[in-house]
């Protein structure tokens, strides 16, 4: 009886492990999903799918593994829910607490940009929240700016929200003064501001955003996957392949 039952454990371990490996085997692409509301200056493809430098940083991640990939641009909280469920493979994003229990953060962040708020002239400037009390901001849609925009949409606070759509326009209404303040990320804020410079604009950052990759548990062998990325990561210049600004579509 002990016999049979050994056999019978040891061939339910070769089955769990045979259909563990051709998963594996079979799970040779990976989806990536990103926020359709970048923290980049984003051009549209052919698809209406923005896109964003970080994508050149995910071409070159991936043409170094044997994994085939697809990509798709999401508004925020599905993108979070399909990392949940494993709908979506593979991002890169801030290290959300929501996330925590179903995917996998790298080590370290593989990008930082700052959260600005932007003036100008002699206007006071903003170093805490309570600043904005009584003021009018441009904010770009699709931003949650942390926990900062329950905060400014609070009417408790009297603060008055211009909202548009774009990082240029933001910037237009900052410019021909539509609000006295705008909130924007420094990694899209430089390249408007290189465009098309604003006499006498000042700036001060309120907040460091770091960047992390981010794998769903689900994939299998994810934190296997996980450690070869991060070392692709360290071997390649980040900042490099996202100044490569003459690829408007990529394909893959």
């Amino acid at each position: 009886m002990k016999y049979i039952v050994t056999l019978c454990f040891s061939i339910f371990i070769l089955v769990i492990s045979s259909y563990a490996d051709e998963n594996v085997k079979n799970k040779t692409k990976i989806t990536y999903g990103y926020p359709d509301q970048s923290i980049f200056i984003a051009t549209i493809n052919g698809k209406e799918q923005p896109i964003t430098p970080m994508l050149n940083v995910v071409k070159e991640l991936f043409g170094q593994t044997n994994l085939s990939w697809d990509s798709e641009a999401y508004p925020a909280k599905r993108l979070i829910r399909n990392l949940k469920s494993g709908k979506t493979d593979f991002s890169i994003l801030v290290k959300a607490s929501s996330l925590l229990n179903n995917c996998i953060f790298s080590k370290k962040p593989i990008y930082s940009t700052n959260l600005n708020v932007y003036y100008i002239g002699d206007k006071p400037p903003i170093t805490t929240k309570e600043d904005f009390i009584g003021k009018r901001v441009v904010m770009i849609r699709g931003y949650s700016y942390g926990s900062l925009r329950k905060f400014l949409n609070n009417p408790k606070n009297n603060i008055t929200i211009e909202s548009t759509s774009t990082h240029s326009s933001a910037f237009s209404m900052l410019k021909y003064g539509r609000a006295d303040y705008l909130l924007d990320y420094a990694s899209a804020a430089k390249d408007i501001i290189s465009q098309d410079p604003i006499a006498d604009l000042k700036s001060y950052t309120l907040d460091k955003v770091n960047i992390f990759l981010v794998l769903s548990k689900s994939y299998p062998n994810a934190d296997k996957l996980m450690n070869k990325l991060e070392t692709i990561m360290e071997s390649i210049d980040i900042n490099k392949i996202m100044d490569h600004k003459s690829e408007n579509t990529i394909t893959h």
